[in-house]
């Protein structure tokens, strides 16, 4: 087994720890015991806890990425792709080991004490609203609408997070549909009788 291969072992032990107990409850010992190596290889790959952290969140930010890239690839229009958002973070809430969002979980514990680690949450945060921009200018809808498509997103993690209940996907995914279909009539008014969803599918 080579470095690389250690360095994806203990991501992936930090990420099971840090998740479920804390970033501050979990040292590097019991870090050492669950990726199974010695705690001098551990600090050659890791120099710092700090460097175990950060490479957590920049995995995970990869595996959110690729979660959401393959719903949204999933759905054949741009209104689709935007609703896919909601039906990942549905099935994502369903997850045994579901605790809320991990950046949040970062920032809320280390990022008043730790600037790197609030930046790339901060990061995060703000490529999951380019995203969303993105695919709003898609269907010719006003900017504001991603915004309020992300907040929808986010407000259904927490709340997921905190009552256990996954329906908070499904409640937010029908608010986005309103808010989408709101929009979508704003901005194309002369749909000759036919609704958001229909011209959407007929028009772009």
């Amino acid at each position: 087994m080579d470095n690389d291969d250690y360095r994806q072992r203990v991501i992936a032990a930090a990420d099971r720890l840090y998740y479920t107990k804390g970033f501050s409850a979990v040292g590097m010992d019991q870090l050492r015991d669950a990726a199974g190596i010695s705690l001098r290889r551990l600090y050659q790959l890791f120099p710092s806890k700090n460097d175990v952290v950060t490479a957590v969140l920049q995995n995970r930010r990869k595996i959110w990425a690729d979660g959401l890239t393959e719903y949204m690839d999933a759905a054949p229009t741009p209104r689709g792709k935007l609703l896919a958002v909601y039906d990942f973070l549905a099935d994502w809430f369903c997850e045994d080991d579901f605790r809320g969002c991990g950046f949040i979980n970062a920032f809320a514990e280390l990022g008043a004490v730790n600037s790197e680690i609030a930046a790339i949450a901060r990061e995060h945060k703000m490529s999951f609203q380019r995203h969303m921009a993105r695919l709003v200018a898609e269907i010719g809808a006003a900017p504001s609408l991603a915004h309020h498509l992300m907040l929808l997103a986010e407000g259904a993690q927490t709340t997921a997070a905190l009552t256990g209940d996954p329906s908070a996907a499904h409640h937010a995914r029908q608010a986005a549909e309103i808010l989408i279909d709101t929009a979508l009539a704003k901005e194309h008014p002369n749909t000759n009788g036919e609704d958001a969803e229909t011209h959407l599918a007929n028009h772009g």
